[in-house]
This record gives C-alpha cells, structure tokens and sequence, in this order.
C-alpha cells in the first residue's frame, strides 16, 4: 500500500459520506435463511451505516479468520480503494479462527479443487463426517490466539501507516451450537483473552460478539445451522458497533 498522501480522490467523492470498511466471516451478512447480497439493509454494516449516514465497503467471505483479513487489505483493490475514504475500519473475524478444526484448514480450502466432481463429493462428505466428530478433541483450532493477534496486528499497523488517525475497531468471537463443530468452542476463551491483551495494549477497542448475539443464537430465530445470526442479532451487533464508533468520533482530533 501506499500513503493517502499519495492519492487524490476525484472531486465528486470529496462530499461524499464517509465509508464503514468491514473486513469480516459471514457472520456479517448471513441471516436466519442464508447469505444475503451485501446491500441488504438488515445485517448489521448496513444498520452501523444508515444510522450513522455512511457508505459501506463489506469484504467477507465464509470461514474468514483473521489471517484472510490481512491477505484482503494486502491483496484486495477494493480494500485498497476503501481505505482513503474510510471513517473507521471494522475486523469482523474471530469466531473461527477459535472453532476446532481437527483436520487442516487448508485440507478444507482445497476440496474445491478435487477432481473429478464425483470424487469431490465424497471428500467432501468425508470431511463432513470426521469434522463435527474429531471436533471434540478440542484441539487445534482453525488459527492459534497467537496467530489470529498477530495478523491483526499486522494489519492494523498497515492501516496505522497510510491512515494514523483511522479509527479501527475488532471483536471478540461469537459463540455457536453447531452440529457441524460438534457444539464445541472450547478454543475462545484463550481467544477472547488473547484479543483483550492485543485490544489493551493497542487501544483498538472490541465489540463482544457473544454479549451481543448470545440470546438470539440460543433461539429459534437464529439460523438452523447454529452459527449464523436472526435479525435480532444484527440489530444487535449494529448497536454495540454504534456505542464503540460514536466513542472513536466523540474523542477524534
């Protein structure tokens, strides 16, 4: 990346609102029924940005850790695009990096690849067989504490270097019920601490996704998969996100 002292913005964007850049899983723009389009006003970037008069730059995909935040903001035009417009930036990763994953992340990444389709099947069925069952070995999970504050870190301090007054907020991990992780997440905790270790030393401040959304997940309005979020959820996320962003605008130079 290189500095915003570098870029000049066309005149037509120099008024224009500023812009939520969240970097997240989809947790971000699931809902009870499924993924959603990224301008569904019901998820919670878009409930952050209506409230607060802003645009929204969503970069997510599924299974998101935070190791695919720092490959989007090193890697991904868009991000590049989105961070001299920004008002604040949003990490929206942490729930799996957390979750078990007894079989290698990349061994799950790469099943797309195999061929031939009939054959790709039944990996994949395979996998989807071993993994809620080994899931409660506890160990490892999908990315250690220590890797998952480490690209953060990473990544906040790129951001820091082109855009030192840029105000960055992450989150600690949500929880789940899911069948498919054996309704296992015993790696949050060391998560969630080591997140508040990071978050102290740095001063990025952290929405608790699992204060937020826990009432919901544990509803039969969340969806059935046991990760994703219902409604309630988002506008609750939306609100905890607004308490954190209105505290970085209220102490903004």
């Amino acid at each position: 990346m290189t500095s915003s002292d570098d870029y000049a913005p066309p005149a037509a964007e120099k008024d224009a609102p500023p812009v939520l850049l969240v970097l997240a899983d989809s947790l971000s723009y699931f809902g009870p029924k499924g993924g959603l389009p990224v301008d569904d006003p019901r998820i919670w970037p878009n409930l952050v940005a209506a409230e607060l008069g802003w645009r929204v730059e969503l970069v997510a995909r599924i299974g998101w850790t935070s190791r695919d935040v720092w490959w989007a903001l090193t890697q991904d035009p868009r991000v590049w695009a989105a961070i001299p417009k920004a008002g604040a930036v949003v990490f929206g990763v942490g729930g799996m990096d957390s979750l078990p994953s007894p079989l290698p992340t990349a061994l799950r990444e790469q099943i797309r690849y195999v061929r031939p389709p009939a054959l790709r099947r039944v990996v994949r069925a395979g996998y989807q067989w071993v993994q809620p069952r080994f899931a409660h070995l506890r160990w490892p999970v999908a990315l250690p504490p220590k890797l998952s504050v480490d690209y953060l870190e990473q990544a906040r301090a790129a951001l820091a270097y082109v855009r030192p007054e840029l105000p960055v907020i992450g989150t600690l991990p949500s929880v789940h019920r899911s069948d498919a992780y054996g309704k296992v997440h015993a790696g949050r905790p060391a998560a969630e601490r080591a997140l508040r270790t990071w978050s102290e030393s740095t001063g990025v401040p952290l929405v608790d996704l699992a204060e937020a959304v826990r009432e919901n997940i544990y509803s039969d309005n969340a969806n059935p998969d046991g990760i994703h979020w219902g409604w309630d959820a988002h506008v609750a996320v939306a609100e905890a996100m607004l308490v954190e962003l209105r505290k970085t605008q209220a102490t903004a130079p």
